[in-house]
């Protein structure tokens, strides 16, 4: 039996060795193999020397270092890749999901589940992180019609025949832990104490989450173009009703001079609504021009 555990690393320097030796201590307690794959997303700092460090002194840690920063998900991607273990566990190198929790999920796992999702339980996070995940899933799920649970991330165990249902998935738009959630298999969710940062902050922001919302929704639904055709359907109804409306109050006399300031929100208003519409349309299109192109997830540098 062997665990792989991924983990793309981003602005990590200071927190790669406590880490890497959080993570060994653990896996001594369980007594299995293991692999612990650190995946360099070229950050700004020298994460990937400290890699290089740890995998020379302990050969069961693997260096992944890609040619430029292609993000946290096509990171994972690139780890779940090289991954070799019967289980595989995803977390952030941030320390907040804790290795000392592997232990829990691999328990939980034997009871018979493919997925164990560990589930924040009182998240250890600011103020601004809290509200921009819970505003991002919430935008999530309405624009996807999947319901999210913002408690449960990328942390979590799974089983090699769903990392291989996934690695078979090789669309551009990558959100690892939707994915997780869609290619089924029986799973459950526990859980874990979350920590506070072991240093720094998060690299996500509004715009980055709001992107990501995004990418994902156009990703795994179309909901966002039929709620373009019902916005055209129902302003289309209401500008009837109301051109029936004006028609029948002008022969009763009530209209003496046409409006400007009605007209010109009308104008308004129906080239937004068009703009929008053409907006939706676009971003799929662009989607499907980034996947018939056919690139690759993420490219290697070197390894270790």
């Amino acid at each position: 039996m062997k665990i792989s555990i991924v983990s793309p690393v981003y602005k990590a320097e200071n927190i790669v060795d406590e880490l890497v030796s959080r993570v060994e201590k653990v896996m001594k307690e369980m007594k299995l193999d293991y692999e612990l794959i650190l995946v360099d997303d070229c950050g700004p700092d020298d994460s990937w020397s400290k890699i290089v460090s740890n995998a020379q002194r302990n050969s069961c840690v693997k260096g992944i270092k890609l040619s430029r920063n292609f993000g946290q998900h096509h990171a994972i991607t690139a780890g779940l890749d090289a991954s070799v273990g019967d289980w595989v566990v995803v977390m952030d190198c941030d320390l907040q999901d804790q290795p000392e929790e592997i232990l829990n999920l691999y328990k939980k796992a034997q009871e018979g589940f493919d997925i164990v999702f560990a589930r924040r339980a009182n998240r250890q996070d600011s103020f601004f992180k809290r509200l921009s995940s819970a505003v991002f899933y919430k935008a999530f799920a309405y624009l996807s019609g999947v319901p999210q649970d913002g408690t449960i991330a990328n942390f979590g165990i799974y089983s090699r025949k769903v990392i291989d249902a996934i690695n078979s998935m090789r669309e551009p738009m990558r959100a690892f832990s939707p994915m997780a959630k869609w290619v089924g298999f029986k799973n459950t969710a526990i859980d874990v104490n979350h920590a506070e940062r072991f240093e720094g902050s998060t690299s996500y922001n509004w715009s980055k989450l709001i992107n990501l919302a995004l990418d994902i929704s156009m990703a795994y639904s179309e909901k966002p173009l039929r709620m373009a055709v019902k916005a055209g359907i129902t302003i289309s109804v209401l500008a009837f009703v109301f051109a029936i409306y004006n028609v029948v109050a002008y022969f009763l006399g009530w209209i003496h001079i046409m409006g400007y300031a009605s007209l010109i929100i009308s104008i308004w208003f129906f080239s937004g609504l068009i703009i929008l519409s053409l907006g939706v349309v676009g971003l799929y299109i662009g989607k499907i021009f980034d996947s018939v192109k056919d690139r690759p997830l993420y490219i290697i540098d070197k390894t270790i």
